[in-house]
């Protein structure tokens, strides 16, 4: 009797691990997959994504809120207010840079922001693939232009006595459609240099 006693018992009490083990595999998956979408959550608030839907393509863009808190933020709030729809890559030069955010086709230059401060001393560097701010000669000036770098421009990085150019991200998918843009044929249009013989155009800017 105390053996079919004990065999029920063994029986009972290593179906019980197994249930134990088993729920506890199953709260251990739940707490793995959490974590990766917090992590996932968490990656997405600091790197905001912003897709350039053009007529070659589109242009994924991962942009770098940490090292240039003030040129993400400026370029979303454009990026949300619709101000880059319609616009063109009015400056095109192969192995240098694609250049938009501030002419309309027929030329017009829509009216922008104040200007924002030059952050281009943040350790990024105008690497091939990487988004950086246009500005004019003062160091601060910078609004909506921008452009892709389409080769490493180490003259366009920050240095003393060069305030350089700030970088604050990087495109992460579409750069086959950044290099169908720069060979596109250029001409002067309207006293613009290297403007592109057919429109190039951002059809929507929008944050995924």
């Amino acid at each position: 009797m105390k053996k079919t006693k004990n065999k029920k018992h063994n029986k009972k009490e290593s179906k019980t691990k197994k249930v134990i083990i088993a729920i506890t595999i199953i709260i251990a998956i739940f707490f793995f997959f959490k974590i990766i979408q917090t992590n996932n959550e968490e990656v997405n608030e600091m790197n905001p994504i912003i897709i350039l839907e053009t007529n070659k393509g589109n242009i994924k863009i991962e942009l770098d809120k940490e090292n240039a808190p003030i040129t993400t933020q400026n370029f979303i709030e454009y990026v949300e207010s619709g101000f880059y729809d319609g616009l063109i890559f009015h400056r095109v030069i192969p192995g240098f840079m694609i250049q938009g955010g501030g002419f309309l086709p027929n030329g017009t230059q829509k009216t922008t922001n104040p200007p924002i401060k030059l952050e281009s001393n943040n350790g990024l560097k105008n690497n091939k693939g990487t988004i950086a701010m246009a500005r004019t000669p003062a160091e601060n000036s910078a609004t909506s232009q921008f452009f892709i770098n389409v080769a490493d421009n180490n003259f366009l990085n920050y240095a003393p006595g060069n305030p350089g150019y700030a970088v604050f991200g990087k495109v992460t998918e579409g750069m086959n459609v950044v290099d169908q843009i720069k060979q596109v044929q250029t001409t002067t249009r309207n006293g613009h240099q290297d403007w592109p013989t057919e429109d190039i155009i951002i059809i929507k800017a929008y944050k995924q």
